[in-house]
């Protein structure tokens, strides 16, 4: 078995110096210290060729972590620009599931909105792009027929709309209006294309959460069909 510890490289300097040869233990150091960065070139003599350092296999490890801890990082400074508590997300039931570090990745694609009491948050036939989470406050969705109102449904903290949005940028089906002042959570088609990319691992229970309220929502719907027409054929018999 090789000691990888033991193989040589050789390091392209900023100054356009070549620095080595230095074994492993040394250049970890090195990337740590950020003296090799992610762009460095890096000489390996077993391979016989250079590469990114980031592309070393000695080192993909820890640049990835590196990358990892930038990305919670920049999450972080959203949740204190905010001036929410990551705690605050979990009010939103397809959140609960997901880890504290999947959590923090999230938030950096989410947008903190207010809807002032009695606003359209979106309008009936508006061309969607954008997913709400439901944070604090009350929402009704409602369509207009015959110039009066119908509430097809009241929407309180925790519960999400227009995830149709995210798939098919079609049409609205119905307006969306703030009953009282409320606080969303907004992620855009674009950011949403750009989770699936870049987290899908953060992406995939998400989906799946959405996936398991759609459910229970269609089921309920079909319930209630099945439970009018066994009314409407009492009534008629």
């Amino acid at each position: 078995m090789q000691d990888n510890t033991a193989i040589g490289f050789f390091i392209w300097g900023v100054d356009n110096q070549g620095y080595g040869p230095v074994e492993l233990p040394t250049l970890i150091n090195w990337v740590r210290e950020e003296r090799v960065l992610a762009g460095t070139w890096v000489y390996v003599e077993k391979d016989t060729r250079w590469f990114r350092a980031a592309d070393v296999p000695e080192l993909k490890m820890i640049f990835e972590r590196k990358a990892a801890a930038a990305q919670s990082g920049r999450a972080s400074e959203s949740l204190s620009a905010s001036g929410l508590k990551l705690g605050s997300f979990r009010r939103v039931k397809i959140l609960r599931d997901l880890s504290d570090e999947q959590l923090l990745r999230f938030v950096d694609y989410l947008e903190l909105t207010k809807a002032d009491a009695f606003s359209t948050v979106v309008e009936q036939g508006d061309h969607g792009d954008s997913m709400f989470l439901v944070l604090e406050g009350e929402l009704r969705v409602r369509q207009m027929i015959g110039g009066k109102e119908t509430v097809l449904v009241t929407l309180l903290a925790g519960e999400f709309f227009g995830e149709i949005a995210l798939f098919d940028h079609g049409p609205r089906s119905a307006d969306v209006v703030a009953n009282m002042d409320s606080v969303l959570l907004k992620i855009s088609s674009d950011k949403f294309e750009r989770l699936l990319k870049e987290a899908p691992e953060v992406a995939a229970p998400f989906l799946l959460a959405v996936t398991k309220t759609l459910t229970a929502r269609i089921r309920a719907d079909n319930k209630r069909y099945r439970d009018s027409v066994a009314f409407a054929r009492g009534a008629g018999n």
